[in-house]
């Protein structure tokens, strides 16, 4: 919110909408511009039109809901109203992947990445720590088109320990490393970190760790970099196996004529979840980055190639 608030004072251009969410976060937003923040209510498929009229009167339009909601409720609206006429509304995300874990399924943010990069033209973002979604929020208010920003609930730990020198568009080097590769997105990044860390102590191994706050233009030359010069490639992501990050890595390292790599997914099953819980409680059954890393050294390419990226159990 900060970074709404400092570039509200610079662009009188920027707008905010919200689905009738964001209370104790918002009202900063509201107060000090009033004539700019509009609560809609429970009516996502309305306030994707309205922003839609607000950006084709010269403004810079940010709409806020939790994940599920501004993305899956009123796609056509993004579809037809924003992404079809170019238009400078971002829509933004609280809560993506399993951050409102004890609500359901239906609360649950995890489709939303395959659905937004799939749509022409619409830039897709997903910062790791409060610093990179400070950088990414500023930077979008000169970003030409429409945009997608998926945030955490709030609370995630910063993983940099300072503001990165981050450009849309390409991956941040968290950690060099030339045996495994970890590509993180989102709330993952500090998961990654911590695995990278363990598996360097307990393994020797050497782990890189690239920050993709961006899926949406790529960083396709951070991938192949990494898939000629590291042996192993593991996407680390809050949200379905199909269509996000792995899948785009996939796209990626399948173009190549002779990979060095082979790609994992630290990802969620292709099943809706029926578990009911905390973030941590849900996203632990999926066991962790570096145990997955360690069972894939430890098979060989045919057998690595015909399993599934994910435990049995997770399937059930």
């Amino acid at each position: 919110m900060r970074g709404l608030l400092r570039l509200a004072e610079r662009d009188p251009r920027v707008v905010l909408l919200t689905g009738d969410l964001g209370y104790s976060v918002l009202e900063p937003f509201a107060e000090r511009f009033p004539e700019r923040y509009v609560n809609i209510g429970v009516a996502e498929q309305n306030m994707l039109g309205i922003a839609a009229g607000l950006a084709h009167s010269g403004n810079v339009v940010f709409v806020y809901s939790i994940a599920n909601f501004p993305t899956l409720r009123c796609l056509e609206q993004i579809r037809n109203d924003v992404v079809y006429h170019g238009l400078p509304v971002r829509i933004v995300s609280v809560g993506g992947g399993l951050a409102y874990g004890s609500a359901g399924y239906t609360h649950h943010g995890v489709e939303d990445l395959a659905v937004m990069r799939a749509l022409p033209g619409l830039a897709v973002f997903a910062p790791g720590d409060p610093h990179e979604t400070e950088l990414i929020t500023d930077a979008l208010l000169a970003w030409p088109g429409p945009a997608y920003l998926r945030l955490g609930k709030a609370g995630e730990p910063c993983v940099h320990a300072r503001p990165p020198e981050l450009h849309l568009g390409r991956a941040l080097l968290v950690r060099p490393g030339t045996d495994v590769t970890l590509f993180a997105t989102g709330s993952m990044l500090k998961s990654a970190v911590d695995a990278a860390c363990e598996l360097e102590a307990a393994n020797g191994l050497s782990v890189r760790v690239l920050s993709m706050h961006t899926l949406k233009p790529l960083d396709e030359a951070a991938i192949v970099a990494a898939a000629r010069e590291t042996s192993l490639l593991v996407s680390c992501e809050e949200h379905s196996t199909i269509g996000g990050l792995g899948s785009a890595v996939a796209d990626v390292v399948a173009s190549l004529s002779a990979p060095r790599a082979r790609l994992v997914k630290f990802a969620l099953p292709d099943a809706p979840s029926e578990r009911v819980g905390s973030q941590r409680y849900l996203l632990s059954a999926l066991g962790t980055i570096a145990d997955l890393v360690r069972r894939a050294l430890a098979r060989s390419p045919a057998e690595l190639n015909g399993s599934r990226s994910l435990p049995p159990s997770l399937a059930q």
